[in-house]
């Protein structure tokens, strides 16, 4: 009986999976399976739907980081704050690759300033968009820089404003806990 059991489960449960056969001319796509795309379309949060541009010209849709605890960073290219934190972002971005997105949203410059700070400080380990215009700034109701905005798993914001190197790394700590 007992070598008998495994054996009939394992066939019973092999049955329960019935195989999805798509024509070869449609790729399945989470949007082209109506239930998962409905569930994924309520999973994405208010906060991140917004795109930019990155500072290479990239499209980049924040819906991609929906799920995971992120961290908008908000910085001038001509900023000594924002210099200052470079070294703690890359740091932060390597220890919890995987389980943290984290953005840098530059403005008040210009371009080639933005892609210099990005090269001197070796913090191109994160995504940065060029945001001169300032649009992802009032959609978050940026003032000044360096400022950091924290969203829980949810999409909540959970913390908005400047932090010291310390303060980021316990808030980090706790927001991925």
């Amino acid at each position: 009986m007992r070598r008998i059991l495994p054996v009939f489960l394992a066939a019973t449960l092999a049955g329960c999976a019935a195989p999805v056969v798509t024509p070869a001319s449609a790729p399945i796509t989470p949007a082209s399976l109506p239930a998962v795309a409905a569930a994924t379309a309520g999973a994405i949060p208010d906060t991140l739907r917004f795109t930019g541009r990155t500072l290479d010209g990239a499209a980049f849709d924040a819906t991609a980081m929906a799920g995971k605890p992120t961290i908008l960073w908000f910085w001038a290219p001509w900023c000594a704050t924002c210099a200052s934190e470079a070294q703690s972002i890359s740091d932060i971005a390597k220890e919890y690759q995987g389980r943290l997105s984290i953005l840098g949203i530059a403005g008040l410059g210009d371009n080639k300033a933005m892609h210099a700070f990005v090269s001197d400080l070796n913090v191109g380990n994160v995504p940065h968009l060029d945001d001169q215009a300032g649009a992802i700034w009032k959609r978050f109701k940026i003032k000044q820089q360096s400022t950091y905005v924290f969203l829980d798993r949810t999409g909540k914001v959970v913390r908005t404003g400047y932090l010291d190197d310390l303060q980021l790394t316990a808030e980090v700590k706790s927001l991925v806990a």
